[in-house]
This record gives C-alpha cells, sequence and structure tokens, in this order.
C-alpha cells in the first residue's frame, strides 16, 4: 500500500513513473538520460548555427527538421526559445555539469570511454569557467557560436541573464 501511495504522489508531479529496479537502478538511469540529452544538446545547437551561418531561416529549418528523424525534446521545446534569445534556465548549466561529471566518473569506474559525453562535459565546463552556470542548457549555441567567432542573432533576454 506504502509503495503505490509513494507511485501516486510521484505520478502527480512527474506525469510518468518508471520502477527502474533495485537499489541505484534510478540513479543509473537518470545518469543514462543526461548521457542522451548531452550529446543531443550539441547536435541540435551545432545544427542551428550551421542554419544560421549557411543563411537559412532559422524557424523554417526548425519546422523542416523537427518532425522527422532529428526530433527531439529538446528541439522541439529548447529550440524555439533559442531563437527567441530566451536562455532563462529550464535546467541550468551548473546542474547539467554536476550530473555530467557523475556520469564520467561512473564511467571512469566501469572502465567505459564515451568520448561524446567527455566532449559535452568540456564545452559545457568551458560555459561554466565564462560565468554562463545559471543560464539554461539551451544557452550551449552562444558558447559555440563563440568558440567559431559566428555573431549569434539572439542576444540572451533580460530574464535569462
Amino acid at each position: 500500500m506504502a509503495r503505490e501511495a509513494v507511485a501516486r504522489c510521484w505520478q502527480a508531479t512527474a506525469g510518468t513513473v518508471v520502477a527502474c529496479g533495485g537499489p541505484g537502478a534510478g540513479q543509473r538511469t537518470k545518469i543514462a538520460n543526461q548521457i542522451t540529452i548531452a550529446s543531443g544538446m550539441i547536435g541540435m545547437c551545432e545544427a542551428l548555427l550551421y542554419a544560421h551561418r549557411a543563411g537559412l531561416d532559422l524557424e523554417t529549418t526548425l519546422r523542416g527538421i523537427a518532425p522527422g528523424a532529428a526530433g527531439s525534446w529538446s528541439l522541439t521545446n529548447l529550440a524555439p526559445r533559442i531563437l527567441r534569445g530566451d536562455f532563462a534556465p529550464g535546467f541550468l548549466v551548473e546542474h547539467f555539469v554536476k550530473d555530467m561529471r557523475i556520469a564520467l566518473e561512473e564511467c571512469r569506474r566501469m572502465q567505459l570511454e564515451l568520448p561524446g559525453l567527455a566532449l559535452a562535459e568540456a564545452l559545457y565546463a568551458r560555459m561554466l569557467a565564462q560565468g554562463g552556470g545559471r543560464l539554461g542548457t539551451q544557452a550551449l549555441v552562444l558558447a559555440l557560436a563563440q568558440q567559431s567567432q559566428v555573431e549569434w542573432p539572439a542576444a540572451p533576454s533580460p530574464q535569462s541573464a
């Protein structure tokens, strides 16, 4: 009965509840989630940066790629915010870096190399070092633009600074 009550509480706040296994399985599942997001964020931000540099209309590009195989929650929800210059956090860069470091430490313990995760951590750590820790994870596009010396068209909005 207590397990059912806890599940109902979680479902009320989280929407979807999945029992992942025994002790530690939920934490390891969260690590898998963060690994997936980390590399996906690089791809999304690089695609937008490419489209901008190639002279494409960014909103049209999103409409063209989001429904296809490139589609993701981040592309549907964060990319439009990037286009508006909204870098307010849904999830803070500083928390994402913490999660990626936990994941990398777990991978070292398991003798597992994940170069995509290592790259994402390095890019986000650079943002953190430059004072971007309180921005949303979608602000990676600003760091990538700066790295390529490309002026990003949307400056951060006041609520995201």
